[in-house]
């Protein structure tokens, strides 16, 4: 699940861009909702950010190197 996540992300920065916003500044939550609600690529990144915001780095990191480990 870790390798297809990584390689989802095809374009990165593209949505902070999208919503002018300057590099290695956070999107603010607020933003980052009312982007999601919309529709095309911009919402579809927006949801998928949101998604990944959910998901704990500890858990990332031991899924990567379990999949390392067996590789």
């Amino acid at each position: 699940m870790a390798l297809n996540i990584k390689e989802a992300i095809k374009k990165p920065g593209s949505l902070r861009k999208a919503l002018g916003i300057k590099k290695g500044e956070k999107i603010p939550a607020k933003m980052l909702n009312a982007a999601a609600k919309k529709k095309g690529k911009i919402g579809q990144k927006a949801r998928f950010a949101k998604t990944l915001k959910g998901f704990k780095k500890s858990w990332w990191i031991e899924i990567c190197i379990k999949r390392v480990v067996k590789l």
